[in-house]
């Protein structure tokens, strides 16, 4: 280390060590060994050529040299914390994670996004997980999937519907024991969806001839799109593809599962505007559709 080069983390060290005048306490506020402080402390000393602390069977306590020093480095250290995060604020990219079921809900709403917020820019992961752990992945926020009763923001809850082409016998409708004769588009591995909703349609010893599964329901409804079968979806999955007509809803009847979809967030959205504006956006009623939902 040069004489020019002055080590910040250990300046952090000194701060906190002054504040608390007890190396354990410094330790526990900083996340380091109490070992790790004094030797940050000594390294600081050495770069300045004097001692900061005096130490005592009670504690420390500051040196003259380091009492002088104190209120500068303090008021140096909070402006820099000041700057670094107003820079950190106006920061114009917003990492998100999402399950891949949900894009044909999210990707809308980031083009909504982009017009209203020109410069704002979403990067986009996608992936089969339904969850997201903020101290080991890095992202600022996240759609999540499941039972998460009071976690984040809720955006929809889950309500099944069945959905086929309109390319399909349009008689369907006359009676739920009549999609019998169609294969039974899955979006998961097993056919716990399917079964939910049969069972609350007087329906639930229907034999299911005829399946296909699928990693996630956004598979099972494009494989409906294009006439495979049946699927049962998120209504508000597919609310676009019922409007413009590529999917059609043989019955209204809708049944929720207890799961949601939620957005979460690193940090609570008021401490930047930015994101504050994300969530607004995010949470944005569609004028054109009011229904709940959700399912990867």
């Amino acid at each position: 280390m040069t004489r020019r080069t002055l080590p910040l983390n250990a300046l952090e060290a000194f701060l906190v060590t002054a504040r608390h005048l007890n190396l354990t306490h410094a330790a526990r506020a900083l996340f380091l060994t109490q070992g790790a402080v004094s030797r940050k402390i000594a390294a600081l000393e050495a770069w300045f050529g004097f001692a900061l602390f005096e130490r005592h069977a009670r504690g420390l306590r500051l040196t003259p040299q380091g009492s002088a020093l104190l209120p500068e480095l303090q008021s140096a250290w909070d402006e820099l914390m000041r700057a670094a995060e107003q820079a950190r604020q106006q920061h114009t990219v917003i990492r998100l994670k999402a399950p891949t079921c949900a894009m044909r809900w999210l990707v809308p709403k980031l083009m909504q996004l982009e017009k209203s917020l020109n410069d704002v820019q979403v990067t986009l992961t996608t992936t089969t997980d339904h969850d997201v752990n903020f101290k080991t992945e890095p992202y600022d926020a996240a759609i999540v999937f499941g039972a998460h009763k009071n976690q984040g923001f809720l955006l929809f809850e889950e309500a099944l519907t069945p959905v086929l082409s309109p390319a399909l016998p349009d008689d369907v409708s006359s009676s739920p024991n009549a999609l019998a004769a169609l294969t039974f588009l899955h979006p998961t591995r097993d056919k716990t969806d399917w079964t939910l909703w049969l069972a609350q349609q007087d329906a639930p010893r229907m034999v299911m001839r005829k399946n296909q599964h699928f990693d996630t329901m956004d598979l099972a409804i494009s494989a409906a799109i294009q006439g495979f079968g049946v699927a049962i979806a998120d209504e508000q999955l597919v609310a676009d593809d019922v409007r413009a007509g590529r999917l059609i809803r043989p019955f209204p009847q809708r049944v929720k599962t207890g799961a949601s979809y939620r957005l979460v967030l690193r940090e609570a959205p008021q401490e930047s505007e930015l994101m504050s504006a994300f969530v607004t956006q995010l949470l944005a009623t569609d004028p054109e559709h009011k229904a709940p939902a959700g399912r990867a």
